[in-house]
């Protein structure tokens, strides 16, 4: 015999609930003969309720309850019986490397280059499910925020969280950040032994301000040990002027130079592109509405996928379709019975009242 198990057992509350309409109702019916007998007296009660049936109006009430404990059941999720199937997670590790410059806080892309960023990479967690991806943030320093994850929801709340403030100090250290993501695969991606071997990449979203040789060097040694590195540039050539803002967020001025001159930032498209040569990968442009995601995306597709690991999970077989079925049977049924007495019914009624006005 098939054990019986509740996957929503929460729902028989809802019983309570029924045998709350009952006793109302029981309470109501026996309230309205009282009231009735009180005003006009038991024997013109009788008679003005003559065309009514207490039996078929209870009958349709507790027609009704049975309808509503059949939903309740169905609701609670009944299911029988046990199955295991296997589950397999494959796809790609992939650092993503934020930059969270001052100079990210330029808005010649609005509303600005860093929450453009932080916008398209919220979009690349949904078009790329299924892989284990960290998060790094850097500037003249790094900060990991993310371990490599299949966790989609807890890398958007750390994509949510990017701001200046994330790292310690400014300024763009590339090559820094590259140490940080090989690091971070290293303790956190799948070990490379063997024929087991994941495809790994780092996805660089940055202006490419603070360019040093050091990490074109880095970008072909990871290269070379397997790890692929993507670019993707936020801003424009034009540039813009840094904003600087007061501790509740409004607009104070510009970020000057030493001589007093707004600090103009551009983007470095040409630095970005030689690090994703370096890296044995591909250089994007963020455009507003652009195809860039999209096509990176493909880009990592095409790799070869790598199984993260294999789980079992249990299947169950639900049941609540019979309960629902008859259930909802039954309450339409309810609807089409009458509280009212049939001609003959009536007849023999008034004919008792009437007799036993005549015995009086």
């Amino acid at each position: 015999m098939e054990t019986i198990r509740w996957a929503q057992s929460s729902a028989f509350y809802y019983l309570l609930l029924v045998l709350a309409l009952l006793a109302l109702y029981a309470y109501t019916e026996k309230k309205s003969i009282q009231r009735l007998s009180a005003g006009f007296g038991q024997k013109v009660a009788r008679y003005l309720s003559q065309s009514l049936s207490l039996n078929r109006r209870r009958g349709q009430i507790l027609l009704q309850a049975l309808a509503l404990v059949l939903i309740i059941i169905a609701l609670a999720r009944p299911q029988a019986g046990e199955g295991q199937q296997e589950i397999k997670s494959e796809g790609i590790e992939m650092i993503i490397l934020a930059d969270v410059s001052d100079s990210m806080l330029a808005e010649d892309v609005k509303p600005s280059r860093l929450e453009q960023m932080k916008i398209e990479l919220s979009k690349l967690l949904d078009l790329m499910p299924g892989n284990k991806i960290g998060m790094i943030a850097f500037a003249g320093s790094s900060a990991l925020l993310s371990p490599l994850t299949t966790d989609p929801n807890a890398l958007r709340m750390y994509i949510e969280s990017l701001d200046t403030t994330a790292v310690s100090s400014q300024g763009t250290h590339f090559e820094l950040a590259l140490s940080f993501a090989e690091e971070a695969f290293a303790k956190g991606g799948v070990t490379q032994q063997g024929d087991v071997r994941s495809t790994r990449v780092v996805l660089v979203a940055s202006d490419g301000e603070d360019q040093e040789k050091g990490a074109l060097e880095l970008a072909k040694k990871l290269s070379d040990s397997g790890i692929k590195i993507y670019t993707m540039a936020y801003g424009t050539e034009k540039g813009g002027a840094i904003p600087v803002r007061d501790p509740g967020g409004n607009m104070i001025g510009y970020k000057r130079d030493a001589s007093g001159q707004p600090v103009l930032t551009q983007v470095r498209g040409d630095f970005l592109r030689s690090l994703a040569q370096a890296g044995d990968g591909t250089f994007y442009f963020a455009d507003f509405n652009g195809t860039h995601l999209r096509e990176f995306v493909a880009a990592v597709d095409a790799l070869e996928k790598s199984q993260f690991q294999s789980n079992f999970m249990t299947q169950y077989e639900e049941k609540f379709t019979w309960p629902l079925l008859v259930g909802l049977i039954l309450l339409m049924w309810s609807f089409f019975i009458s509280d009212r007495r049939s001609s003959k019914e009536r007849w023999r009624s008034k004919y008792e009242i009437e007799a036993s006005y005549a015995e009086k």
